[in-house]
């Protein structure tokens, strides 16, 4: 195949593996399950009198699953590539894959082709689901083809960002942060563009309709559209929805094509290749010394003088002592060593500011469009009717929280895989470091790099409550859930990184439990809002909802390591969760900040207590058997 042996092997040995047809299976009962749970909110509070009704249910059902499919796959297809290509970095066997004779081509779309198996499968398996709801009405077969072009499409830029990303940073979290912050800001670009910041109409196509085919979830929402918009020579061909294709692959052609060019300039990095020098040249210094101590033993010997010296002196004479200077002004280390050197050394390398910068414009442009809003008058929120019970500014908020908490809990997980695959956590284990210090070292050492992520969301929440957009008992709600949540998804990730033996794993695991718990509080609100206002009678419909997420939640964290804490925990974070929603449309802000705080605060314990009291750590002997 043109792509190469990489995809070629790949797509031979997944079908083979049990996981690849449970995955399957686990997401069409997931969407199955959400659609039953939609019927029966609609039909436990309202009269379906009519065929009209339903099929407006299954248009308004097609509308809330396919963006909910598309960001799951943007999501999976984002992090499964750039998962692996850093996993093979961290192994060192990209620079394996390097020296065979494999072409650039090859080596960059084989690999991103092949972590996208699972993704494409996915998407397959879920196109019946969406043909089911033809019996409803309200759907036709063009709107369901239109929405699976755009959501492969999309799931094929999401994969060129992060092997790319991937290829190009050295680190995990690098790779991550910057794979999440790409989305985000093309996100975000596609929004200034609706709002016609840089032009008005360009090539007969007005800027909404650009905006709308720049970003993926506009574009899905559009073409789940019954009577999409089409202007414009360019929009003519499938309306919107064909714009986007053309620009997605304009991008995904421009991203590969980098990649492809260089890859081998990008690999090995300057930080391997200036390693791997300073190891050359101690090495030659080693050997030149050895040979010049023997030669001294020889002349010595021929000349049967063999001066008497002692042990100081002869150490004085040693290579080592040659080739290594002890400084006298040398730093001194904190009595919990993990926090010292998560603190005051670049333990993630100083390419870690870039991140941060990136991040910072992202709230500078998040504090901009807030203040517009405030002096607009458009940012106070009104609940005088539950149609409009989500505050304005919630729409610049909530992104800038989502992405703040993806980045430090990516740093907490690739914290303990980057120790397991350097070969580090083995010696780290058989030193006099304590449980206790080893986690909380981490724990605090995540927060400390990861400062301007949580700092800034702070920053932001102070601004508008001395605005006047958010009361002051808002303000302390918002402010301290969200500091919960920090401590959360920082102590999920060190948990992921200690009891999943593989490091992809564990960042998915990891990554994957903060976005779908996300996921999960949306779709919950867009099924109350779109079929109900009823909220007080809804606790059966979710019934199922509550029981899978619960499930899932204890696989993800209690499985490996199972504990009667986590069963609990497992089980109170979906309730608390859906009952947080409810209370959040109902107008209660002090019960949702209160049912927050315990459930997560206790599933933050849950975790945490066992890690401070045993070092219960898959160091990953095992892991060619957890690939396998």
């Amino acid at each position: 195949m043109f792509i190469g042996p990489v995809f070629t092997r790949e797509a031979a040995v997944t079908p083979r593996r049990s996981k690849f047809y449970v995955y399957r299976a686990v997401y069409v009962a997931a969407l199955f399950l959400l659609m039953c749970t939609a019927w029966l909110v609609l039909a436990g509070t309202q009269v379906i009198a009519s065929v009209g009704d339903m099929a407006r249910f299954g248009a308004s059902i097609f509308q809330i699953l396919a963006p909910i499919q598309l960001c799951l796959v943007i999501f999976f297809a984002a992090f499964s590539a750039a998962g692996a290509v850093a996993q093979e970095k961290d192994r060192k066997t990209l620079i394996l894959l390097l020296m065979t004779r494999l072409n650039n081509s090859e080596l960059v779309l084989g690999k991103m082709l092949a972590s996208l198996i699972n993704v494409f499968a996915l998407i397959l398996a879920a196109t019946p689901v969406f043909c089911a709801l033809f019996l409803f009405g309200g759907v036709s077969a063009a709107q369901v083809l239109r929405v699976l072009v755009v959501t492969l499409i999309s799931a094929l830029a999401a994969g060129s960002i992060g092997s790319t990303m991937a290829l190009w940073r050295e680190k995990t979290f690098q790779t991550l942060a910057l794979t999440a912050m790409l989305i985000m800001v093309l996100l975000g670009v596609s929004g200034l563009v609706a709002d016609r910041v840089f032009f008005d109409r360009l090539f007969d196509i007005s800027a909404a309709q650009w905006g709308t085919a720049m970003n993926p979830i506009w574009a899905v929402m559009e073409a789940a559209n019954p009577f999409p918009a089409a202007s414009g020579n360019l929009a003519s061909i499938w309306g919107v929805t064909g714009l986007h294709v053309l620009i997605m692959t304009a991008g995904i052609v421009l991203l590969n094509g980098t990649a492809i060019a260089l890859v081998r300039v990008w690999n090995p990095s300057r930080e391997t290749r200036r390693g791997k020098d300073m190891e050359a040249r101690q090495q030659e210094e080693s050997i030149w010394g050895a040979e010049h101590d023997m030669a001294q033993i020889e002349e010595s010997a021929d000349k049967e003088v063999v001066p008497k010296r002692d042990n100081e002196s002869l150490r004085s004479g040693h290579v080592d002592a040659r080739t290594t200077e002890v400084k006298q002004d040398h730093r001194q280390v904190w009595q919990n060593p993990i926090l010292w050197r998560e603190t005051q050394t670049w333990a993630y390398g100083r390419k870690v500011l870039i991140i941060k910068f990136v991040y910072l414009v992202l709230a500078a442009a998040a504090a901009y469009l807030l203040y517009d809003m405030v002096a607009s008058g458009t940012a106070v929120y009104r609940g005088d009717q539950l149609g409009t019970t989500i505050p304005p500014v919630a729409w610049a908020m909530v992104p800038l929280y989502l992405i703040s908490l993806v980045i430090v809990n990516a740093l907490a997980v690739t914290s303990i895989t980057n120790e397991r695959d350097g070969q580090a956590l083995d010696l780290l284990l058989v030193t006099d470091i304590s449980p206790k210090e080893f986690t909380f070292g981490k724990l605090w050492g995540v927060m400390w790099v990861t400062r301007e992520m949580i700092l800034a969301p702070l920053a932001v929440n102070v601004y508008l409550w001395l605005a006047g957009a958010m009361n002051g008992e808002s303000f302390f709600y918002v402010s301290c859930g969200l500091v919960v949540m920090y401590f959360f998804v920082t102590m999920l990730g060190l948990h992921c990184g200690m009891v999943y033996a593989n490091s992809r794993t564990a960042i998915g695991v990891s990554l994957g439990t903060v976005f779908f718990l996300f996921l999960g509080v949306i779709t919950c609100i867009l099924l109350m809002i779109s079929f109900t206002e009823s909220f007080h009678f809804q606790l059966f419909p979710f019934l199922g909802f509550i029981a899978g997420g619960g499930l899932g939640l204890y696989v993800a964290i209690g499985y490996r390591n199972p504990s009667r804490a986590i069963g609990i925990a497992a089980t109170a974070v979906p309730v608390g969760t859906f009952f947080a929603i409810v209370s959040f449309l109902l107008g209660n802000g002090m019960e949702v900040f209160v049912v927050t705080v315990m459930a997560y605060g206790f599933t933050m314990i849950a975790m945490l207590m066992p890690a401070i009291t045993d070092f219960d750590i898959e160091v990953g002997h095992r892991s060619g058997a957890d690939d396998a």
